[in-house]
């Protein structure tokens, strides 16, 4: 490593930084000072003197609750912007969002030259027992020792950018990637994507009966796309009067419907079993292994960058940045221009 790593630590809000409020905690803490604190009571495996920082933020910091695709294009923006002055960056975000915006950060830079690291905590800083210290070392840890490429690392653990998952709000270990392959992430991505837009994409869980009628209201009027969260591999209430022909309006007027499990690990198959082949008739797409952080953020980046109705599909099975396990050959057989 050279002598010396310049890092930027970028703050968007969140939990890591919050302080006690009326209202509960809340965005407004003096992060610059709680991470040099913590680098000088706490040390770090990297020298002092072989790492030399710079601080910025957002535009205004929000609880990653309140975060938007406008902010993913935010945080984009800077990173390009500050590429050339700094050998890496580390994002520090709330929790709630993390993985869709390291997912989305991870579609739109397939070449960044840059080790970009996402990292949150569970407890501010300055709180007894706080997770806020070991997780920003370890991130500039993984920053500093150069790479390329967006990751996630929390409680000891260096996740991939788009396979990453929330599992506790409660646990130092919040996040895991639910699958143990490491994919190999084939360059597939845009050279220079289109800013993320935000677009209408409502997440529509199944539960016993649901109603076809419920399902209608919730799609009316029709959003940019649907991402269904069946059951098991992509089961779902097939039996429902109307269901079927409901996604199929849908599919039939221009609105993607996507199927995923709500399921933490599985594989969207829809034609498997009787219970899912329906949506397949009816015009749906599998999402195959994706989460939904990473499926969300996919649905945007894919929709800003105007890709065609006919080709969303064949995209989707695409391995972009690392997220889906795909038959890559099947892929090629689609034709993608």
């Amino acid at each position: 490593m050279p002598s010396t790593r310049r890092i930027q630590l970028l703050y968007t809000g969140g939990t890591i930084g919050m302080v006690p409020s009326p209202r509960g905690f809340d965005t407004g803490g003096d992060i610059q000072a709680a991470i040099e604190g913590a680098l000088r009571t706490q040390g770090t495996p990297v020298s002092p003197t072989d790492l030399e920082l710079g601080f910025a933020q957002i535009k205004e910091v929000v609880d990653s609750s309140n975060i938007t695709p406008e902010h993913w294009q935010e945080i984009i923006d800077h990173l390009r912007a500050h590429r050339d002055a700094y050998d890496g960056f580390v994002v520090l975000h709330g929790t709630n969002t993390l993985a869709h915006s390291a997912a989305a950060t991870a579609f739109a830079l397939t070449g960044f030259d840059k080790p970009v690291v996402f990292t949150g905590s569970q407890i501010p800083f300055g709180i007894p027992g706080s997770d806020a210290p070991g997780n920003v070392i370890g991130a500039l840890q993984t920053a500093a020792e150069g790479g390329s490429g967006v990751s996630l690392y929390f409680d000891n653990t260096l996740l991939p950018a788009t396979r990453a998952t929330k599992i506790s709000a409660l646990d130092p270990h919040g996040f895991i990637n639910p699958y143990d392959d490491e994919l190999d992430t084939p360059n597939q991505g845009w050279a220079c994507p289109a800013p993320y837009r935000r677009h209408d994409i409502p997440v529509i869980s199944m539960a016993p009966g649901t109603t076809t009628d419920r399902f209608r209201a919730m799609t009316t009027p029709a959003p940019a796309a649907v991402i269904l969260r069946a059951y098991g591999a992509g089961e779902g209430p097939g039996d429902e009067p109307g269901m079927e022909q409901a996604v199929r309006d849908l599919v039939n007027g221009g609105t993607p419907v996507v199927v995923m499990s709500q399921c933490v690990r599985a594989r969207i198959d829809l034609n498997k079993y009787a219970a899912a082949h329906f949506y397949a008739r009816a015009g749906a797409i599998g999402a195959d292994d994706m989460s939904l952080e990473a499926l969300y953020a996919k649905l945007q980046f894919l929709l800003s960058q105007d890709v065609p109705p006919a080709q969303l599909s064949a995209w989707l099975r695409t391995n972009i940045a690392g997220e889906v396990t795909v038959d890559l050959q099947a892929v090629a057989a689609a034709q993608i221009s």
